[in-house]
């Protein structure tokens, strides 16, 4: 998440889509904290299935927050920067180099735009884990699957 606060990170999509990736962790390992935090029948009574299924809500939710937050954070320092090459193109026109840095950032925010679609799937997917394990036992704020 510290990483994110580095604009710089922007403007390298693969270092901010593999920093995506780390932080996206728990989502990809749903099952397997599932499995290993809310007991089955046999040693239900040796943990808060509430207090468990709430911790992992909350942090599910700071880091879908910290990820959005991430990701349009750097699509608006890119499409600032796509403005600003636009601009810098319709007053040299025949600037070869700058029409090929102007595409190259075009397609980073595409990509990063693309990522927040990416974002929704998996938060998506994710919570529907967590309402089949924890229906029973915690029932968000905003309790819609």
């Amino acid at each position: 998440m510290a990483e994110m606060e580095n604009k710089s990170i922007c403007y390298d999509i693969l270092q901010f889509q593999e920093t995506l990736r780390k932080m996206r962790t728990l989502d990809d390992k749903i099952i397997y904290t599932f499995n290993t935090s809310i007991p089955t029948d046999s040693f239900k009574g040796q943990v808060n299935e509430s207090a468990t299924c709430k911790h992992l809500y909350d942090e599910l939710q700071t880091n879908y927050r910290s990820r959005e937050h991430s990701i349009k954070q750097c699509i608006d320092i890119l499409a600032n920067e796509v403005r600003s090459l636009k601009q810098e193109k319709d007053a040299h026109p025949d600037n070869f180099q700058l029409l090929k840095h102007l595409r190259r950032e075009q397609t980073s925010l595409r990509l990063l735009q693309t990522e927040l679609g990416v974002e929704e799937v998996i938060k998506e997917r994710t919570m529907k884990v967590f309402y089949e394990h924890c229906r029973n036992y915690y029932k968000p704020p905003e309790a819609s699957p």
